[in-house]
This record gives structure tokens, C-alpha cells and sequence, in this order.
């Protein structure tokens, strides 16, 4: 019989998940349950994937925004904190901005980038932004306002600027606004910095170093339980993290490395078969019309089963039927590109016959495409199962 399905995704209910409750067995019983429900066999190589949101609720891993000042207040003291380039996100980065405020004794400066943060959230737009040729000037909030006046986000009709400002004085925080790309341009109202950017942070932290700054991340604060609670994330700290309710947030999730493993370990004895797991989280692909950058998260896939290593190592069909079998068609033509893809090798790096394929992680394209089947609103779907990711035009 012919195979004519190629990668198939789809999302799994799944019950409400509650802290404590175990993330890996029910995860396995509803890829389980799917498959006797609906007649759908569970093979090798099939692809399970859970987000990294719930993996995080059932850990219990969460901060309160008191923990977060504690932790902002025994790094950097009575200092006045240069809180550089966050993502304008709510849900991101106001509970974490709370937190910073309440524990930053000697005020803030809140630098932000133009003419947007560095997932694609936009404050101005990009023809203002150049035509206003600021190069590499720092502007204050008053001059910022006289360049572009009061925006307000496309699709939140939030001004940002107002908002993080406003946060800043229900602390009690004396705040400062003002607008640089360059990292440095910090030092010339504060030596000590808080670092807020994402998949920048590394050259960031890199040229503040150089300057002689006092530097810390997002990623280094709640790395470590504090006094009162359990929860942390010892790599990625604060990066990952969203609002649970107004003085807590969510962290990245830090035990999913067992829980990939447990729920492979799972089906295996239940079915026989070898499926591939991941814990995703934020997809990486871009919005053409917002212009946002979906990838909020320091990395898609936090955990990941040794299966999903790599990136793919695939042949361009259009480009051999386009190229070099442009001579064939029908059976022959069939015939000569199965026989192309079965003689492959393992690394097609260089080859020109892979040109126009996509050089990213498996895990990458799995979480993004996971990521879209869930969706973020009320499909009850956190489980993804994908089937034939792994199957090519030869199989």
C-alpha cells in the first residue's frame, strides 16, 4: 500500500497540570490513550513533545517578585541599577521589572533599544527611527518624546515607555528612561548593570566587562532557592520566565532532561517502540506583519531525547529535478531521486545538492512546529505527537 502522508502534527488534550502532579507518566498515558482512542499506531521515530509551561507547573517552579528583590538587592546594593535592552513583553518582563524596582535602592535607568527590543517588539517605526539619524546618541525621555511623540503598540496599544515607567513608581522607584543601542552608553549614568537581553547577552555582558562595569544578567538572578522558596533555574535564572499572577512568575523549567527520558521510557514498555521526546517552549520564527520574533525563550527545547541531536541532513528534490534530472520524468525520475536520497551519506554540509534546506537544529524546527500546533490560548493541547518528521520521498 502507498504511503502518501509525509510529517504529521497533532495536539493532545490533556488534563489541567498541577503542581506535584507527575509531568512524564501523564504525558505517556495521553499519547497512549490518543492512539487506542483514535486507532492511530505509536512507531519509532514518532516525535512526543510537551511544553515547557506545564514541565514548570508541575515542578512548582515558581519566583515571587519579593524573592526577585532580594536577590536584585544582595547584588547590587544601595546602587543606582542600569537595567539595559529588555523585551517590552508584559508577560515577560513587567513581574520581573516589579521585582527589580522593589529591590534596587538607589533607582534605575532603564535603557531601551530603538526602534525596537530585540524580538521584534516595536516602540517606533523603523523609517521615523532612521529618518530621525540618531546614530549612536544617547536621547532622554523628553527628547524622545519630541522625535516621536506618544506611540502606543500596534496590537497592545500599550506606550510602553508610560507603562515600565508606572511600575517603577507603584515600587517607589526613582526611574530614569533613555535610549541607546550601545551597551556602554549605560556607563555614562551608572557603573553597575543588569543585563536583560536574550540571545545577545554573551556580547553584551562581554563589552561591559571590558569597560570595568559590575555586571549581572537575567540569567544569573534566581540561579539558587532562596531562603523562603524552592524555586530557580541554576542556568537560565529569569530568561524564560512569565507572570503567573501579579507577584509571581513562572521560571523556565529545570527537570526536563528525567522527564524526556521517563516518558520515552514509559511508552517504550507500554508499546515496544522508540519515540523521540522534547520539552519546547517558544517556537523560533518570525511574525511578517508584527514583526515580532516569536522566540522570547533563551533556547526552543530546554530538554531533549539523544535522537533529536543535530540538525537535518536532507537533499533539495526541486533542486535534482530541476538539475541534474532534468532529462527524466515518470518512474525513471522516481526512481533516480530514491536512489539519490538512499546513497546520501551522513553529512551533506558543502554539497550543493542541499542547497535551499534548512541549517537548524532538529529540535528547532520540532519545537517551532510543536509551538504552532499547541497554540498559546485555549486549545488544551500541550502535548504534540508528530509522526513521519524522520520518513523521506525514498521511505
Amino acid at each position: 500500500m502507498k504511503d502518501l502522508l509525509g510529517t504529521i502534527s497533532m495536539g493532545v488534550r490533556a488534563p489541567i497540570f498541577r503542581e506535584g502532579d507527575d509531568i512524564a507518566e501523564i504525558t505517556a498515558n495521553c499519547i497512549l490513550e490518543a492512539s487506542k482512542t483514535h486507532s492511530i499506531p505509536i512507531d519509532d521515530r514518532d516525535v512526543v513533545a510537551v511544553t515547557e509551561s506545564v514541565v514548570a507547573r508541575c515542578e512548582g517552579n515558581y519566583v515571587t517578585v519579593d524573592e526577585v528583590a532580594a536577590d536584585i538587592e544582595s547584588k547590587f546594593g544601595n546602587d543606582k541599577v542600569g537595567v539595559i535592552f529588555p523585551i517590552l513583553s508584559r508577560n515577560r518582563f513587567a513581574m520581573c521589572f516589579k521585582g527589580i524596582c522593589r529591590g534596587a535602592k538607589g533607582g534605575v535607568v532603564l535603557m531601551l533599544s530603538l526602534p525596537s527590543d530585540e524580538v521584534g517588539n516595536h516602540l517606533v517605526d523603523d523609517a521615523d527611527y532612521f529618518n530621525a539619524n540618531l546614530g549612536n546618541q544617547t536621547i532622554e525621555e523628553e527628547e524622545y518624546r519630541q522625535i516621536f511623540g506618544y506611540k502606543k503598540h500596534e496590537f497592545t496599544g500599550v506606550d510602553y515607555v508610560e507603562y515600565y515607567k508606572e511600575l517603577a513608581a507603584g515600587e517607589g522607584c526613582d526611574i530614569k528612561v533613555i535610549f541607546n543601542n550601545n551597551p556602554a552608553a549605560i556607563l555614562d549614568y551608572t557603573n553597575s548593570v543588569l543585563y536583560c537581553d536574550i540571545h545577545t547577552r554573551e556580547r553584551t555582558k562581554q563589552i561591559l566587562l571590558e569597560k570595568g562595569a559590575k555586571v549581572y544578567g537575567l540569567d544569573s538572578v534566581c540561579t539558587e532557592p532562596s531562603a523562603e522558596g524552592k524555586g530557580c533555574n541554576p542556568q537560565y535564572g529569569l530568561l524564560g520566565s512569565n507572570k503567573a499572577d501579579e507577584e509571581r512568575l513562572k521560571l523556565f523549567p529545570k527537570s526536563g532532561a528525567d522527564v524526556v527520558k521517563r516518558v520515552q521510557e514509559i511508552i517504550y514498555n507500554a508499546t515496544g517502540k522508540t519515540v523521540e521526546v522534547l520539552v519546547y517552549g517558544d517556537g523560533a520564527f518570525k511574525d511578517p506583519v508584527g514583526k515580532i520574533w516569536e522566540l522570547a525563550d533563551p533556547v526552543v527545547s530546554p530538554a531533549y531525547t539523544p535522537g533529536l541531536a543535530g540538525r537535518p541532513n536532507e537533499l533539495k528534490l526541486k533542486a535534482l529535478a530541476d538539475g541534474k534530472f532534468a532529462n527524466l520524468s515518470g518512474e525513471e525520475l522516481k526512481q533516480a531521486i530514491t536512489d539519490s536520497i538512499k546513497e546520501k551519506g551522513d553529512n551533506l554540509v558543502g554539497n550543493m545538492a542541499s542547497q535551499g534546506t534548512t541549517p537548524r537544529q532538529i529540535t528547532d524546527l520540532l519545537g517551532s512546529l510543536s509551538d504552532l500546533t499547541s497554540g498559546s490560548g485555549d486549545k488544551g493541547t500541550p502535548i504534540v505527537w508528530i509522526k513521519g518528521y524522520f520518513k523521506t520521498y525514498a521511505d
